[in-house]
């Protein structure tokens, strides 16, 4: 028997499709198409089934046999039903497939027996989320994005909705081009603008896949950094060679014939601390003279504390520094929103390589950042952060000089996470031990270049921004349990 079914929105409120097939009755085979469009995912969590007797007349089956189906589901844990809110696809069940053993071959009694029971959903992530790179989510400014996107929507010519422009929406780059100026000293008109949808993703488009991207590697980077940008350039056939550091920044002293250099000038990435004026202008002249390109990472370059923001290198040489930025610090990484600000010459080249149709940003996305912008939201919302972020490390600071005074905090003039610098040869057991206690954390050693030559300190990378407000205190008290002792 095969039949399927496509209830009406009127009767429930959403639209359900069922595959009926394979041997047995009725009440069976009803029974073994619901358990697998949980199973699939198909019937997420919370999903309302129809009435029974809904059902049953869009199968042609009687009422009693819908009702057995129903219960028993309930009984094996699959739904739940209550009295004025229906029948449910239960909560805690996964989409994989129970009573299954490796192979695939079927558990005792049968797919349609009581051995099969749905799994319960662990709880995923860490107690304690001190892990780098990430801003508090519970902080994002609903009500005033809210207010830019509908302001946005309302505004939008009618040709905003049609295939986008692979630059990006003039609107932001306007946008970008006056608050990238203001606030961050990047030179820049809005035609070298190029939107995409992260750091990540102006890698790829800078460098390609297989060597075939604008510019071509060897590619020098800072010997600490995210290994996953070394992957993406790996990716790309991109060679990177580490370039030591210092209380100063990146050695750029020891650049050589490389095209290109990778840096994070206002504050290094994970070890802190800005890049040295006389290296600034050093990596600019090195650039000059080999004809060579900078990359700038600039990725929490609004979040300085203790002393003057940082201007961007870019705005030292617009022709030999490329200026990247996001708003996955400042705002929330799941907006998917970032820039490049690019030397005259390889606007055309980025633009070919991204393609015709923007297909990475969203266009009312970019719209709505357009107006978070010009408003001044954006303005309110990093300084608003910014001074919590700054009592977030000032607490961290201060309870670490009481409780584990031999712990060295560097790296908190800035950003939104601290290096703990630790006694040689417990970096490894600070690591297990959070990870035993449930608390997130990454090891300095984690973001170290392969090749890099210097010597490697013990230190973990603390995201003092990353727990929600009221789970931070716990979060520290956690951490201080797992330092080594004095």
């Amino acid at each position: 028997m095969v039949e399927s079914w496509v209830n009406s929105a009127e009767r429930i409120g959403v639209d359900l499709h069922l595959e009926l097939s394979g041997a047995g009755g009725r009440r069976a085979v009803l029974i073994r198409a619901l358990r697998e469009a949980v199973r699939s995912g198909r019937l997420a969590a919370g999903t309302r089934l129809p009435p029974y007797r809904s059902l049953a007349a869009d199968l042609g089956v009687a009422r009693n046999t819908v009702a057995d189906a129903y219960a028993e589901l309930v009984a094996e844990g699959w739904l739940t039903a209550r009295q004025g809110s229906g029948t449910r696809v239960a909560a805690g069940v996964t989409s994989a497939v129970p009573g299954r053993r490796g192979g695939g071959e079927a558990a005792p009694g049968g797919e349609g027996s009581r051995a099969a029971r749905p799994v319960p959903v662990r709880a995923r992530g860490p107690r304690h989320d001190l892990r780098q790179g990430t801003p508090d989510a519970s902080a994002f400014p609903r009500a005033a994005w809210s207010a830019s996107y509908r302001r946005a929507l309302q505004a939008a010519p009618s040709e905003a909705f049609g295939p986008g422009d692979p630059a990006g929406r003039g609107e932001l780059r306007e946008a970008l081009s006056e608050y990238l100026a203001r606030a961050r000293g990047v030179r820049a008109e809005p035609d070298r603008i190029v939107v995409c949808s992260g750091f990540a993703h102006a890698l790829r488009l800078l460098f390609g896949q297989g060597g075939g991207g604008v510019l071509r590697g060897p590619l020098a980077v800072e010997a600490y950094g995210l290994g996953f940008h070394r992957e993406v350039l790996a990716a790309a056939g991109v060679r990177s060679v580490p370039v030591a550091l210092d209380e100063y920044g990146a050695r750029v002293e020891e650049l050589g014939g490389q095209r290109a250099v990778l840096l994070t000038p206002a504050h290094q990435f994970p070890t802190g601390g800005p890049l040295h004026p006389e290296r600034r202008a050093g990596v600019i002249e090195w650039a000059r003279a080999r004809g060579a390109l900078v990359v700038e990472d600039d990725y929490d370059g609004e979040f300085r504390y203790d002393r003057k923001p940082v201007g961007a290198l870019q705005g030292l040489d617009p022709e030999r520094v490329i200026h990247v930025g996001s708003v996955s610090k400042s705002l929330s990484p799941a907006l998917r929103l970032g820039w490049m600000v690019l030397p005259g010459r390889l606007v055309g080249p980025v633009l070919a390589a991204k393609g015709e149709r923007e297909a990475w940003a969203s266009v009312p996305d970019q719209l709505a950042l357009a107006d978070f912008l010009v408003s001044g939201s954006y303005d309110r919302h990093v300084r608003r952060m910014r001074q919590r972020y700054r009592a977030r490390r000032d607490r961290l600071v201060a309870m670490l000089a009481e409780r584990a005074p031999q712990v060295e905090v560097t790296g908190v003039a800035a950003g939104l996470h601290a290096v703990l610098r630790l006694p040689p040869g417990t970096e490894g057991s600070v690591v297990k031990a959070a990870a035993w206690q449930g608390v997130a954390l990454d090891g300095l050693a984690a973001f170290r270049h392969p090749e890099a030559g210097m010597v490697a300190p013990d230190g973990v990378v603390i995201g003092y921004a990353t727990p929600p407000e009221h789970a931070y205190g716990a979060a520290l008290e956690a951490l201080c349990g797992v330092l080594p002792p004095g």
